[in-house]
């Protein structure tokens, strides 16, 4: 063999050798409480230290990934406008930007006032208007529009999906926009005993406890639908989705995808509205899925957000066939998620996303971050497609008009104008900056004893990406094992880390 030959078998054995060889070192990305973010390498190796927690071939067939996303809201576009404006355009770079910090490829909206506007409002809210004269967006073109646009100039290609909390409070059976009285609203005491059908019971705090809620959610079901079951009303409701969708769209927001309620089963002082299962049935079925074939053929119809555990209510919901040929998927969020296993498995052909993180107490700190990794972990884990924060910008304490107070990504201080990453950002961050859309879950290990769980991602490229925590007091060991080698180290106390293949 000449020697050019022989130079040319040595370059292709070295091109195939190549991908090889760079897969033997990893990015390794770790975050704990006071040090989040550390960037260092680890290679892998020919042999294990201990029986692999997950391995990988090569062969597994996954669930690909679409999206991360977050929410508009009004108090975050507030949040945003206290900041100067290089501060402003950092912020959104990160949160937005192909080239940022959490990459969000999509956006959640509110149809009507949710428990983060500045105060209740809705599209409509003329008694009767049952043909939608006076349906307008001009509260949104103040608050939620302008705080789109400034995202969408870091990232022109971000896709939405709206939902309402409340409809118009004129088509409710209270006439108000919550479903209980409070000392945060102006509702009639009275009107409480619509939810059960008896006084007994309400109780206005139910739907602010903190941190795992056990057992059954909510303890009682409504037992009518707030929304007035008159076709009138149903028909008039089912039209408002379509010019909300029409609405946007002459502002440059193309919405792709509806619910049609957020939360059902918390029964709520802030805007909220309760649904039976037969009225849900009904009202997506009947009047909800034609009025999109009709004026959007093109936006899918999800259902959910399911926020409940009690899954025999959910089947009963989805054992309505022609019910199920009107969707495309299905949104869990809050106690949902501990049924979304089995209705996936049940249901397998549909798309699954969380459509909602957990909101916490406005703490903002690394057990706010822990809880949210955990809870991505499981998500995703579990088949969903799409994960979408809550808030991403709020002020010290993150209170609502409603007296709660939550958690954001971002926290700014009114009174000093500046802001700082929460804990919480970098939890979200350890998966969506490495697991672009279009990558594939390959591989969950829940939670266990010993606190460790993990999540392996392959990416469009082909590579591993491995999102792995820790929420145990003590270190622990963790070996995976990555095509013919081993990633073997130790987990900190209490820390988070993606291994990425380089």
């Amino acid at each position: 063999m000449d020697i050019s030959k022989l130079k040319t078998v040595a370059a292709l054995c070295a091109a195939c050798l190549a991908p090889a060889a760079g897969a033997q070192t990893y990015t390794w990305v770790s975050s704990a409480e006071g040090s989040c973010w550390q960037e260092s390498r680890v290679k892998l190796r020919a042999e294990a230290d201990e029986s692999p927690l997950l391995e990988m071939d090569g062969t597994e067939k996954g669930i690909p990934f679409r999206a991360w996303g977050t929410t508009f809201n009004e108090l975050d576009w507030d949040a945003l406008l206290m900041l100067e404006r290089d501060e402003q355009d950092e912020i959104l770079h990160n949160l937005f930007s192909p080239e940022g910090d959490l990459r969000f490829t999509r956006g959640r909206i509110s149809m009507n006032a949710n428990d983060y506007a500045r105060s209740w409002y809705s599209c409509d809210e003329v008694p009767g208007d049952f043909e939608l004269r006076y349906f307008n967006i001009e509260r949104d073109k103040r608050g939620i529009i302008p705080l789109i646009r400034a995202a969408q100039g870091h990232n022109p290609g971000l896709t939405f999906w709206a939902s309402p909390w409340s409809p118009p409070s004129w088509m409710k059976i209270n006439g108000d926009y919550p479903v209980v009285s409070s000392r945060y609203n102006d509702m009639d005491p009275r009107l409480d005993r619509l939810l059960y059908g008896s006084p007994e019971g309400v109780d206005e705090d139910e739907m602010k406890f903190l941190g795992e809620r056990k057992g059954q959610f909510p303890r009682r079901l409504a037992t009518q639908d707030y929304l007035i079951q008159d076709p009138r009303y149903l028909q008039a409701y089912a039209e408002c989705f379509c010019k909300f969708i029409d609405a946007y769209k002459e502002q440059g927001i193309a919405i792709d995808m509806v619910i049609y309620q957020n939360e059902a089963y918390s029964y709520t002082p802030y805007p909220g509205c309760a649904w039976t299962a037969e009225g849900t049935v009904r009202f997506n079925r009947d009047y909800l899925a034609p009025a999109l074939k009709r004026h959007h053929p093109d936006v899918k119809l999800y259902l959910g957000t399911f926020n409940t555990n009690r899954q025999d209510h959910v089947e009963k919901i989805l054992s309505d066939e022609r019910l199920r040929a009107c969707i495309d998927g299905l949104a869990f969020q809050w106690e949902g998620r501990e049924i979304l296993p089995a209705i996936r498995r049940q249901y397998p052909a549909y798309h699954y996303i969380c459509s909602e993180s957990e909101c916490g107490n406005g703490a903002m700190d690394w057990k706010a971050a822990e809880h949210t990794f955990f809870l991505i972990c499981d998500n995703v884990g579990n088949g969903c497609d799409e994960w979408f924060n809550w808030n991403f910008l709020l002020p010290k304490g993150g209170v609502s008009p409603w007296g709660w107070n939550q958690n954001a990504l971002i926290e700014v201080d009114p009174e000093k104008r500046t802001f700082r990453y929460t804990p919480e950002y970098y939890a979200v961050k350890h998966f969506s900056h490495f697991v672009a859309p279009g990558s594939e879950m390959v591989a969950y290990h829940p939670k266990g004893d010993d606190g460790v769980q993990a999540v392996v991602c392959r990416t469009p490229e082909g590579k591993y990406v491995a999102v792995v925590g820790n929420s145990d007091d003590t270190g622990r060991p963790l070996t995976l094992k990555l095509g013919k080698k081993y990633l073997s180290v130790t987990l900190g106390a209490h820390s988070m880390h993606t291994f990425a293949e380089r």
